[in-house]
C-alpha cells in the first residue's frame, strides 16, 4: 500500500489540527491498535493508531472505536501515564514511517513532564511506544526480542529511532543532483531506481512519476538526462504540491490501493474516489477490512463453543432416538415374564433358560428365554416386567428429552447464524450475553460492564413506516415483545434462521410495496439471503407469542400469510 513517508509527511500537517489537545478518553479498540480522544474548544476527534498487518497506520476518524471487555495491561499503563495529557507537537523523522507525538503530562508527584508516543508504521515491525521525560521506554505494544534484536524496545531501555534507510531525501537534493542519482541505477526500470534512491517514495508513486514522465517502460540505462530530470519535478511536484488524495477501485469494485497525489496509471476499468482529508481516506479505505479482522477474532471463541454445544447436543440427540427405537421393541419383556410365571413349575435353582410354549403366538411356537441362575424364577419373571415398565416409561421421557434436544440445535444454530452477520463488537457482546444467559459461557462477575446496548437496524418503508431489523435472539425478542404494539406487523423467513422484522404500522394497511420491501429485508437477514424464492410469513404482532421457558428468539404465530421475494443487498 502506498503509505510510505511522504503520504506520512502529508498527513503530519493533518494531525497537527490536534495541538493543544487534551486526551479525554484512552481506549484498546484491540491488540493491535489504540484510540485516544483528542478535545479542545472546537475540535474533537479520535487519533486511531493501528499496528495491524498490511494496515499499521496513524490517522483522526469521527467514530468512536469498538473495545474490548477488558481492558489490556497496555491500554491500562497508556492511561496512567497519558490521561489528560496536552498533544504539543507531531513530528516525522526526515521521511521515514515514524512519527513522534509530544505530550505535556502531570506525574503523580504534580510536576509536569514531557512525555511522547512514537508510532512506528514499519510493516511487520510496526509498533507504538511509550517514552518517559528522558526518553526511556516506558513501555510498548510490542516489546522486542533482547537476545536476537539489534535495538531493544523495553520497559528501561533507551529507545532509539530505527536505523535510517542508505536513501536520499530528495527535499535535500537539487532537481540535478537527484536526476543524476537516478541514472546511476542503470540495471533497474525508472520507477524502481526511484524507490530505491529516494527516501519516502512507495512503488505506487513512483510508477505514477515514472507513468507522468512517458517513461513507465524505459529502463535507467535507455534514460536521457532531460527525461530523468523532467521525472524529478515531477516527482517533486507530487511530493510538495496540493493534495489530491484518491482511492483506487479494481473492477469489482474493491479498495485497491490509495495514494496522496492523483493516480492515472490504471486503466477505464478501475474507478477513483477523492477526499479532502487524508485521515478521512485512510478511514475508508481501511475500515471495512480491518473491522472484519477484527469481528472475526472476536467471534471465534463464541464460534467455537457454539459449534461444540452443537457437537454435543447432536450427539445427545442421536443417542436418546437410537434409545428411543430400543424402547419400543419392548413387548416381548412383558411375554417373557408372563412365560415364565407360567411355567415357575418346571424352572429349577440354577437354571440358565428354558424353552417353552409361547401361548401368546397363534401357532404356540416354542421359544427359549434366558434365566439368571444366581435369582429365583419368581424374580426373573419380576425382573422382566420391571424392565417393561422401564422402557414404558422411557418412550414417555425420551420423547420429551429429544424435542428439548431439538429445540436446543435449532437455537444454536439460529446463534451460528446470527455470528455471521455480526459487524461490530457490540454485536458478538450481545451474542455472549446471551449465551451466558442460556450458561453456554460464564458470566464474568469481575467485570462491571454494562450489557451492551441494542443498537437495531432501522429502515423507512415506501409507506413512510419505521422499519426495525433484530441483529440477534436477544433483539428479536426485544423488538417483537416489548417495542412493538398488537398493531404492528411482523415479519420471518418460513422454516429458515433468521430476524425478526417489525414495521410500525399501527393497524394500518400495508401496500404491496411495503410488505415486498420488509419481506426483502427479512430475507436479506436470514440464513436464505444467498436463494432465490425465499418464504416470509407475515402476520400482526398481537397473533405472535412467546411460549413460558422458549429459547431467546423463538416464538409461535398464527393468521400468517406467506409472501416469496429475493434477497437485494442494497436495499
Amino acid at each position: 500500500m502506498a503509505l510510505d513517508g511522504v503520504f506520512l509527511s502529508k498527513l503530519v500537517t493533518e494531525l497537527k489540527a490536534a495541538n493543544e489537545c487534551h486526551i479525554d478518553k484512552i481506549y484498546q479498540p484491540s491488540r493491535d491498535a489504540l484510540a485516544l480522544f483528542m478535545r479542545k474548544k472546537g475540535f474533537s476527534k479520535w487519533l486511531y493508531m493501528s499496528l495491524s498487518s498490511g494496515s499499521a497506520r496513524v490517522n483522526f476518524t469521527e467514530e468512536k472505536p469498538d473495545t474490548l471487555e477488558t481492558p489490556p495491561m497496555f491500554c491500562m499503563l497508556v492511561r496512567k501515564y497519558f490521561s489528560a495529557a496536552k498533544l504539543k507537537d507531531v513530528y516525522q523523522s526526515g521521511l521515514e514511517r515514524v512519527l513522534t507525538f509530544c505530550f505535556e503530562a502531570h506525574n503523580e508527584m504534580g510536576d509536569t513532564v514531557d512525555l511522547k508516543i512514537v508510532c512506528e508504521l514499519i510493516g511487520n515491525s510496526s509498533n507504538i511506544i511509550l517514552l518517559d521525560q528522558n526518553s526511556k521506554v516506558i513501555d510498548a505494544a510490542r516489546r522486542s526480542d533482547i537476545e536476537n534484536s539489534t535495538r531493544i524496545i523495553a520497559p528501561g531501555a533507551i529507545y532509539e529511532y530505527p536505523a535510517p534507510q542508505n536513501k536520499t531525501d530528495i527535499l535535500n537534493e537539487s532537481n540535478e543532483s537527484a536526476a543524476n542519482e537516478i541514472l546511476k541505477a542503470k540495471d533497474k526500470s525508472l520507477s524502481e531506481a526511484i524507490v530505491c534512491t529516494f527516501e519516502g517514495i512507495s512503488p505506487l508513486f513512483a510508477r505514477e512519476t515514472a507513468f507522468k514522465a512517458n517513461c513507465i517502460d524505459i529502463a535507467v540505462k535507455d534514460l536521457s538526462y532531460e527525461k530523468a530530470l523532467k521525472a524529478v519535478e515531477i516527482l517533486r511536484d507530487g511530493i510538495i504540491g496540493k493534495n489530491s488524495a484518491v482511492i483506487i477501485y479494481s473492477p469489482d469494485k474493491t479498495p485497491m490501493d490509495f495514494c496522496h497525489t492523483d493516480v492515472s496509471q490504471y486503466g477505464e476499468n478501475y474507478t477513483k474516489k477523492y477526499f479532502c482529508s487524508l485521515s478521512d481516506l485512510l478511514d475508508e479505505f481501511y475500515a471495512e477490512k480491518e473491522n472484519g479482522v477484527r469481528i472475526k477474532r472476536m467471534s471465534a471463541d463464541v464460534q467455537k463453543t457454539v459449534k461444540n454445544a452443537l457437537a454435543r447436543a447432536s450427539k445427545r440427540l442421536n443417542i436418546r432416538k437410537a434409545d428411543l427405537e430400543k424402547s419400543k421393541e419392548r413387548e416381548h419383556l412383558r411375554i417373557y415374564g408372563e412365560l415364565i410365571k407360567a411355567n415357575l413349575h418346571r424352572i429349577k435353582n440354577g437354571d440358565t433358560s428354558i424353552t417353552v410354549q409361547n401361548f401368546y403366538d397363534e401357532n404356540l411356537s416354542e421359544i427359549t428365554i434366558k434365566l439368571d441362575p444366581a435369582i429365583p424364577a419368581q424374580k426373573a419373571a419380576a425382573k422382566y416386567f420391571k424392565d417393561y415398565k422401564k422402557a414404558c416409561v422411557a418412550e414417555q421421557t425420551l420423547a420429551s428429552l429429544i424435542k428439548e434436544d431439538e429445540t436446543e440445535i435449532d437455537y444454536l444454530q439460529s446463534v451460528t447464524e446470527n455470528l455471521e452477520r455480526c459487524k461490530t463488537v457490540k454485536d458478538i457482546s450481545l451474542i455472549k450475553e446471551e449465551l451466558a444467559d442460556q450458561k453456554y459461557i460464564r458470566q464474568n462477575t469481575k467485570s462491571k460492564q454494562k450489557k451492551a446496548t441494542m443498537q437495531f437496524d432501522e429502515y423507512t418503508s415506501p409507506q413512510g413506516f419505521k422499519v426495525v431489523v433484530g441483529k440477534n435472539n436477544l433483539q428479536n425478542d426485544y423488538i417483537t415483545t416489548k417495542l412493538a404494539s398488537k398493531g404492528d406487523t411482523w415479519f420471518h423467513t418460513k422454516g429458515i434462521h433468521g430476524s425478526h422484522v417489525i414495521v410500525f404500522n399501527g393497524g394500518s394497511e400495508l401496500s404491496d410495496e411495503t410488505i415486498e420491501f420488509a419481506a426483502k429485508l427479512a430475507a436479506k437477514n436470514s440464513k436464505g439471503r444467498n436463494s432465490s424464492n425465499v418464504p416470509v410469513d407475515y402476520t400482526s404482532v398481537k397473533f405472535v407469542k412467546k411460549p413460558s421457558g422458549a429459547k431467546p428468539g423463538m416464538v409461535i404465530y398464527t393468521t400468517n400469510k406467506t409472501v416469496f421475494v429475493t434477497a437485494e443487498e442494497n436495499i
